[in-house]
């Protein structure tokens, strides 16, 4: 077994490409993932789509023909040809993999470094996945670990300690250019995490908020926790020529606000587009506006990334620690349950032939305990190098073999120790 990760992000991807290998729903990530795990050298698949990546996780038997076929997907996906998709992506398998997920996981790999959005996006990844039944215990082994490193750098670092995202970055944009936002009237479009953070963070500067969503009852919902106003989605032709702030983040699949929509205005507007596909498809040139996509976004982040340098090399620091931690906890966790049950059964055939030399008379019956002891002590001298064999030298990227192999020899169901939707041991009935 093996771990595999196929990365596109805003590190090697435009905004462009990105759009096209989105994966905008749950509905595209459930298709995407039945696919992956219809591939019979896949056996777990988990499909992470934010706006400045798309991550493709795996657990296969055979690397170099589940790269192909995740590749396969993505052309299939996207348009984009093989060999384009080849040449942007990062591919990362075993150790790699599980090294740039808990990258990933701790907000280490993310455009905003220590930004707080990207936990939450991986739990909810990985939670449609294992309730489709397309992970389980494999990808939720590193997914644990991947939850309990980045907790770590959260609480043993200061680079979550300002908490920050794209919608923050796009605020202080605002601010950058305009000083002052007390007063100014602002539209936020869409109603996921992204606007509600959004919204909070223009209200916490004084700003005149309005939501507007599809669902009139989530902007409702929303503006009641941002202490904003509501709109309805049927006005948006006449309610994007009407604000000087104006952000959208929705999961729409074509533009929602386009050329023919905009009406000249006798005020400066400044415009996010913060969806990957985007919301907005206009020249702003010809209206006078200042759009900013995610990848616009980029000189804030550097600053955001300088400051952050140094909470990021500890940050290293601990990821590596815990990378190193998972592989020795995946290799003690497939083999001990064995080791135990072998003992076990050494135990039990001691004892056995200990009482039926004493039930046959060649040793007299006050020597029981001596003569248990001594045959359960010369079968755990004799298995001793065996299992310390299997604890040194078994492959963690192997061990479900081990497990079959030895779980056979020792008439064992595999499953008997082994907890299928969980990433720790319990017997069977706990």
């Amino acid at each position: 077994m093996h771990y595999l990760i196929v990365s596109f992000s805003h590190k090697n991807s435009t905004l462009a490409i990105r759009e096209k290998l989105a994966f905008v729903d749950d509905i595209a990530r459930l298709n995407g993932m039945r696919k992956l795990n219809s591939n019979p050298h896949i056996s777990e698949s988990m499909i992470l789509s934010t706006c400045n990546r798309v991550e493709i996780i795996c657990s296969c038997n055979e690397t170099e023909l589940a790269i192909e076929a995740v590749f396969s997907l993505l052309a299939n996906h996207s348009g984009l040809t093989p060999h384009e998709l080849h040449e942007r992506a990062d591919v990362f398998d075993d150790e790699g993999g599980i090294h740039h997920l808990f990258s990933v996981a701790s907000s280490l790999d993310s455009m905003v470094v220590g930004e707080t959005q990207i936990a939450g996006q991986l739990k909810d990844a990985y939670k449609l996945s294992v309730d489709n039944g397309f992970s389980a215990q494999k990808i939720g082994r590193a997914m644990s670990y991947a939850f309990k490193c980045a907790a770590e750098v959260r609480n043993a670092t200061n680079i979550s300690s300002k908490p920050v995202s794209i919608a923050s970055v796009a605020v202080a944009k605002v601010k950058e250019s305009l000083g002052d936002v007390s007063g100014k009237k602002a539209l936020v479009i869409g109603s996921g995490e992204m606007s509600v953070i959004t919204c909070k963070h223009l209200s916490a500067q004084g700003v005149d908020v309005t939501v507007m969503n599809r669902t009139f009852e989530k902007a409702e919902a929303i503006a009641l926790e941002c202490n904003a106003r509501v709109r309805s989605y049927e006005e948006i032709a006449y309610a994007i020529n009407e604000y000087e702030l104006l952000f959208t983040a929705t999961g729409s699949l074509t533009p929602i606000i386009t050329e023919e929509m905009i009406k000249p205005c006798g005020f400066e507007r400044y415009w996010f587009d913060m969806a990957v596909p985007r919301d907005i498809e206009c020249d702003p040139e010809l209206w006078s506006i200042r759009l900013f996509y995610v990848d616009d976004l980029k000189e804030i982040v550097s600053e955001n990334i300088a400051l952050r340098e140094d909470e990021a090399k500890l940050s290293y620091v601990i990821i590596r620690r815990h990378v190193v931690g998972f592989f020795e906890w995946l290799k003690t966790l497939s083999v001990e349950p064995l080791i135990k049950n072998m003992y076990l059964r050494a135990s039990d055939a001691a004892l056995r032939e200990s009482m039926r030399v004493m039930d046959s008379g060649y040793i007299p019956r006050e020597y029981e305990h001596a003569v248990h002891k001594a045959t359960l002590q010369a079968l755990k001298r004799f298995l001793h190098p065996f299992a310390e064999r299997m604890r040194d030298g078994s492959d963690p990227m192997r061990v479900d073999a081990l497990i079959e192999s030895m779980s056979f020899l020792m008439n064992q169901e595999e499953g008997d120790d082994l907890s299928q939707n969980s990433c720790t041991y319990y017997p069977k009935g706990k």
